[in-house]
């Protein structure tokens, strides 16, 4: 697999240089390495390092030195600090002044690859779409459609404005990517862009790492830790899947809506900050406030300004140059060297309904491309799922039983035959078990016999789409360029 990101190591102990090359070698990470604080500074201008892992204490100097340069050549790039615990409070003046997070010594190798990992994700999020899909890092939006240039003219319009946004739509379409955008063409652009997923936190977890906590504000808590919200002063944050988050923790964010103040968990200090907020679900709002799970009044906060993305299957028109644009970055990714697809596999293509959205049309391109022999993907090289027509929902009904798809994926020479089949299977099933129960989780963890968190991780791997009744409110209002000067944003082109 091609090296994917590059990390810069700024630590004069051998024995620690080697374990971090090992954790970020199992991860694809190209690493740089500088001893020194001037070589630090020298090889972080000539490696330009998406993340860079920097040891407090230098031979000839502090890493602080080493950080300053860096945010003045790049205010957005992720530091991670390493330090002894004498040196925590310096560590956590770092945090302050935009520095990622920390690692007390001896280094817990498995929390510094789950850090790496959020880091190098915040670094790709950071860059934003591309205009030509040139650069392997760089994700784009794309698209011709009539719905998708409507929606790049309400980006550009939103972007310059410094007003909170809510981006809505099924899971699989993209909503990062807008986000993304929003902030590329945002005047924070120069500060720091951090994500979340509410959805992959416990509620005291998710309230730690959006404001922060004091040491000893819960077990567990042996330190004092620095939130999102104070790490992203004059940036931008981007909270994912925010229906999901507590009542608790949306009576705490809707001060932040109010007034940019809070206080850390266990703390009594008032923390002024300014941070643009960007939040995005797949869930129904209203539903959810009718329910008594989603606070009204954080929600009228939350949609003043408000982007819905179109799902694939409204804007079917763009799936083949979607298609074509994931096999050009798969054909560096996987060595390959393909030209396109035949007139009858984007036939294929475009008549499927795409539950999953953008996310699976990704992922059957990338499976089609694995099976592929030859420079062209035919239609019996696509996923049988996609194979099925107009009306076929899902690997194991619409037509095609399971016994069939068993039959098929043999004689095709198909490899991890048990997965697949099992990923099938479940597809249909949570389908059906989330239509039974009108969206509801809880209701349908229960019947499924697992715990929540497995399903909402199952149904986004899958790309199951949960029931939703989109209110008109909801809907994008045609955004008129004539008379206000508003054009699509250079690196949003959409061709």
């Amino acid at each position: 697999m091609p090296i994917q990101s590059r990390v810069l190591i700024v630590d004069d102990e051998p024995g620690v240089v080697y374990s971090f090359r090992r954790v970020m070698a199992r991860q694809q990470v190209e690493v740089v390495v500088a001893s020194t604080v001037r070589d630090g500074i020298a090889t972080y201008r000539t490696a330009r390092p998406d993340v860079v892992v920097l040891d407090l204490n230098l031979p000839d100097g502090s890493g602080m030195d080493v950080f300053r340069a860096i945010r003045e050549l790049s205010p957005r790039c992720p530091v991670l600090f390493i330090t002894a615990h004498g040196s925590t409070e310096t560590a956590l003046e770092a945090m302050k002044e935009g520095a990622f997070d920390y690692l007390v010594k001896p280094v817990n190798l498995d929390q510094l690859s789950m850090l790496l990992d959020r880091a190098l994700e915040a670094a790709r999020l950071m860059k934003g779409p591309s205009l030509l899909p040139t650069s392997e890092g760089n994700d784009r939006i794309v698209g011709r459609s009539p719905q998708m240039q409507e929606m790049c003219k309400l980006i550009g319009l939103l972007s310059p404005q410094n007003v909170n946004v809510l981006i809505l739509g099924e899971s699989g379409v993209g909503k990062e990517l807008v986000a993304a955008a929003i902030y590329q063409h945002s005047r924070r652009n120069e500060r720091p862009f951090l994500a979340i997923n509410c959805a992959a936190l416990p509620e005291q977890l998710l309230e730690s790492e959006l404001f922060g906590h004091e040491q000893g504000a819960f077990t567990g808590a042996t330190r004092r830790r620095i939130g999102k919200f104070e790490q992203c002063h004059g940036g931008t944050l981007f909270l994912d899947e925010i229906g999901d988050m507590s009542l608790a923790v949306q009576a705490k964010m809707l001060r932040i809506l109010q007034d940019q103040r809070f206080e850390r968990v266990g703390g009594t200090e008032t923390i002024q900050t300014d941070v643009r907020l960007l939040a995005a679900t797949n869930q129904d709002l209203d539903r959810l406030v009718a329910e008594g799970r989603f606070r009204a009044d954080l929600y009228y906060r939350l949609k003043v300004a408000t982007i819905h993305v179109p799902t694939l299957r409204e804007r079917k028109d763009d799936i083949p140059e979607l298609a074509n644009y994931f096999l050009f970055r798969n054909n560096r990714k996987l060595g390959l060297s393909l030209v396109g697809f035949s007139p009858e596999a984007l036939v294929c293509l475009q008549n499927y309904t795409w539950p999953g959205n953008v996310r699976e049309l990704q992922s059957a391109v990338k499976e089609a491309m694995l099976r592929t022999r030859g420079a062209v993907i035919l239609p019996e090289y696509l996923p049988p799922v996609v194979r099925g027509g107009p009306t076929h929902q899902g690997g194991v009904d619409g037509g095609e039983s399971l016994q069939s798809l068993v039959t098929t994926l043999l004689s095709q020479g198909e490899g991890n035959l048990y997965d697949r089949v099992v990923r099938e299977v479940e597809r249909v099933l949570l389908a059906e078990v989330m239509q039974q129960t009108n969206g509801n989780q809880v209701r349908a963890s229960e019947i499924l016999g697992i715990d929540r968190k497995t399903l909402r991780q199952k149904l986004r791997n899958l790309g199951v789409m949960l029931p939703l009744a989109r209110p008109a409110s909801e809907a994008i209002t045609p955004v008129s360029s004539a008379g206000n000067g508003s054009e699509t944003p250079a690196d949003l082109t959409l061709g």
